[in-house]
């Protein structure tokens, strides 16, 4: 496949939240490991509860990936505003898998134990099928995982239709959520009406994943 280049893009992002990010700038296009249209990377992760997860466990349904790190402030504009959980739910509501990964090393930020990852869930009121811990990156480097968030969405056949941003407007403030264009939420629906998702790949954009 041949590389594609680095682009620099514009993001909003506030003073001091500018030290702890690594903005969506100098990040390689969001399609170059996993283009919508391949065959989604096969992955064996545990969840929170200790069993092992596998993308094959989910054949013939749509399952949607959501690489995150709570300590990160794009995440966190996501979760606070209850966007993400409001997308969770609805996808859920019509059958979807949600699968939250966190890949973030031992030692770096969002790290959490399973026990952590589980309050998280809980008092944020998430609405993940499961929460996958992937600290040793393999399973956020096969999907080629920019940044927290980055989103994926795979077909019940197990190919990819959608790889990138949750929404259209890269920023971190919350006041910026009900004006974006939620790229899961008409992902999705594009799906539902057995369409392929319009954008199928856009750039992610948010913290970098702390491999």
């Amino acid at each position: 496949m041949t590389a594609l280049k680095r682009t620099k893009l514009p993001i909003l992002i506030g003073t001091a939240a500018a030290s702890a990010i690594t903005a969506a700038a100098l990040i390689v296009s969001s399609a170059d490991a996993a283009p919508p249209g391949n065959a989604a990377p096969a992955f064996k992760e545990l969840n929170t509860s200790g069993k092992d997860i596998s993308l094959a466990d989910f054949r013939g349904k749509t399952v949607v990936i959501e690489w995150t790190n709570h300590g990160c402030p794009f995440v966190q504009k996501h979760y606070n505003s209850k966007n993400m959980q409001a997308t969770q739910a609805a996808a859920a509501k019509d059958g979807v898998v949600w699968l939250s990964v966190i890949s973030s090393k031992p030692g770096s930020q969002g790290h959490v134990s399973p026990e952590q990852a589980d309050k998280l869930t809980l008092d944020r009121g998430a609405k993940p099928t499961h929460v996958l811990l992937d600290p040793d990156g393999s399973m956020g480097r096969a999907y080629g995982a920019k940044t927290t968030p980055h989103m994926f969405i795979i077909t019940p056949d197990g190919k990819v239709a959608y790889n990138g941003a949750i929404d259209s407007i890269q920023s971190n403030k919350v006041d910026d959520v009900p004006k974006a264009i939620n790229y899961v939420t008409t992902g999705l629906a594009a799906l539902k009406a057995g369409k392929a998702p319009d954008p199928a790949a856009t750039v992610p954009y948010g913290c970098d994943v702390k491999y």
